[in-house]
């Protein structure tokens, strides 16, 4: 599937990502992860590489990672010079155990059919002391289920299927996707037990949302309404402790 929608995937995020990334949630990405210049950041699950040119540009080494063939040409052919692998970012093979700084996963562990692997993955290549910072569509609002009202204040989710049930989810094409789209579905309580499992200690969480100092961004109305009032994401900052 992610090879079907490079193409679609890199008008969606162009070069400084789409909508919600800008508006919402990469505000939070940037306060979690500071100042990187001179540090090694692991972009787990890059795509088409924009979050991984926005670090390089900031003075990170950057290593991105993304099993998709096709995401990852296209990231190369935009940035040649950073090192970009295929490779699943639930087991990391290509990666060296304890020599990341930082991972982030933004965007990409509701996309991920084994959680737990995943995190244990981030764990392992993290050196002591370093951090995780994730963020990933809300698990509990998912935007596929919601309907606003005319003034998009108001927003009522229903749900085909009971919260705490696992499932791989099947959606229709939306923003600039021309074919189904699929994520999978699990509790919030979930990707916490995965963290604490893995080792990690969660040192800050934050649902992202449109602070107003950044209204001015909003295109319209309904952008802004969206932005105030619909939880998108959340953000979790982790840390492996030292032993």
């Amino acid at each position: 599937m992610w090879n079907r929608v490079a193409d679609d995937w890199d008008r969606q995020v162009g070069d400084d990502g789409d909508s919600n990334r800008i508006l919402n949630s990469d505000p939070v990405l940037w306060q979690f992860v500071g100042d990187v210049a001179g540090i090694t950041i692991l972009d787990a699950g890059c795509g088409t590489g924009y979050l991984s040119r926005k670090l390089h540009d900031r003075g990170a080494h950057v290593l991105g990672i993304d099993f998709s063939e096709e995401m990852i040409r296209i990231a190369r052919s935009k940035a040649a010079h950073i090192d970009f692998r295929i490779d699943s970012i639930s087991e990391l093979h290509t990666v060296t155990d304890g020599s990341i700084d930082i991972v982030i996963s933004n965007y990409v562990l509701m996309d991920t059919p084994d959680l737990t692997a995943t995190v244990q993955a981030f764990f392992r290549v993290l050196k002591p002391g370093g951090y995780g910072v994730v963020v990933f569509s809300h698990p509990c609002f998912p935007q596929e289920y919601a309907t606003g009202t005319d003034s998009d204040v108001a927003v009522t989710y229903q749900w085909n299927f009971p919260y705490f049930q696992q499932q791989k989810c099947v959606g229709p094409p939306w923003g600039h996707f021309t074919s189904e789209f699929i994520w999978f579905h699990r509790p919030l309580s979930d990707y916490w037990k995965a963290f604490r499992k893995s080792g990690f200690e969660v040192v800050d969480f934050e649902e992202p949302r449109l602070s107003e100092e950044r209204y001015h961004l909003a295109k319209n109305e309904r952008q802004l309404n969206n932005g105030k009032n619909r939880p998108y994401s959340v953000a979790f900052k982790l840390q492996k402790r030292e032993q």
